[in-house]
């Protein structure tokens, strides 16, 4: 135990994700497909995964075996509780350019660099958590992205993931809408322990465009919401 505590000391981004692994496992039942094979186990990678809840980023962060940079919704990052785990896990927060153009363009820059030492990135294409249980068109962001690090001459894999049986979720804003909650605001969930299934696809090389990696998570998905 005290080496345990040593080590988040010095290194915190376990901590976070051995909070995130045991938050996960104690309220879902998850089952893994594809993880292990398809996500690099060292070297850069760009991770594409549907929004469903604001709790995705924990449950991708449970489940992918290396340490992963989050970029999600500044209010998203900022929600009570949950702040200090993304900040931890030093997620990169990002804006609209009409909300916060300097916050967006801090993000692209963090986001290049950690793709350039060599990390892991997970970016959610479709901008905002779905409203209606369907996956919304991904956002040219992803492009951009592909394209500096092309343009510095170090592409990158992009691995497509899908989260399956979240839209129910406590978290989600089929929730906020039956229980007429405020977004982000914690509610008790309806059952414990509920299954849910993380799949995820070979990587995609040569800068695949939004569309494409749409195509990909969608397939992923299927009909699993």
């Amino acid at each position: 135990m005290l080496v345990a505590i040593w080590i988040f000391t010095i290194v915190p981004e376990f901590l976070m994700r051995f909070l995130s692994w045991v938050l996960v496992r104690t309220l879902y039942r998850l089952r893994l497909h594809g993880i292990e094979q398809h996500v690099p186990d060292e070297g850069a990678a760009l991770i594409v995964c549907n929004h469903v809840s604001y709790m995705d980023a924990l449950i991708l962060a449970a489940c992918i075996p290396r340490p992963v940079r989050f970029v999600m919704y500044y209010r998203i990052f900022n929600i009570p509780v949950l702040r200090w785990i993304f900040r931890t896990a030093k997620a990169i927060p990002i804006a609209g350019a009409r909300e916060n153009p300097e916050l967006m363009a801090r993000a692209f820059d963090e986001i290049d660099a950690t793709l350039a030492e060599g990390g892991l990135v997970c970016i959610f294409p479709e901008g905002a958590l779905i409203r209606d249980g369907r996956i919304a068109p991904f956002k040219s962001g992803v492009e951009r992205i592909l394209e500096r690090a092309a343009a510095a001459g170090r592409p990158v894999p992009v691995v497509p993931m899908a989260l399956r049986n979240m839209w129910a979720s406590m978290w989600s804003r089929r929730s906020e809408h039956a229980q007429g909650s405020h977004p982000g605001k914690m509610r008790l969930p309806r059952r414990f322990r509920a299954h849910v299934e993380v799949v995820a696809a070979a990587a995609r090389t040569g800068r695949p465009d939004a569309e494409t990696l749409e195509a990909a998570v969608r397939e992923l998905r299927g009909d699993a919401a």
